[in-house]
């Protein structure tokens, strides 16, 4: 039962994390991966909240939903790509923003009772 919840909960994260990265890149022109920085925030966010339920909605939500939409790996792609680019300060401000954001949106999303 674990497995389908966590696949289930996969197949809904990714299409949605497609869905919105592509619908935000077409709104901004900031010189930072907003897209990804969102999708990762609000991630964080979703697995804060799920992460004291119940089994099957931490399964479903936080393992598969948002295990599935958020990204670190492209982050650190990003991340990479903005130094080789000798982007050092937008850089290290993607960095910076990813961290605290995160690390915010998670602790805002645990309190929710």
């Amino acid at each position: 039962m674990r497995e389908l919840l966590i696949s289930l909960g996969a197949g809904v994260g990714a299409p949605a994390r497609y869905l919105v990265d592509k619908h935000l890149k077409k709104l901004h022109s900031v010189n930072l991966p907003i897209e990804t920085l969102l999708i990762n925030i609000v991630g964080s966010f979703v697995l804060g909240f799920t992460v004291h339920r119940s089994a099957d909605i931490s399964y479903l939500v936080g393992t598969g939903f948002a295990g599935a939409f958020t990204t670190w790996s492209t982050f650190m792609v990003e991340v990479h790509d903005l130094f080789q680019r000798r982007k050092q300060m937008r850089a290290l401000a993607y960095l910076a923003l990813t961290l605290a954001l995160g690390i915010a949106a998670a602790a805002l999303g645990n309190s929710i009772k």
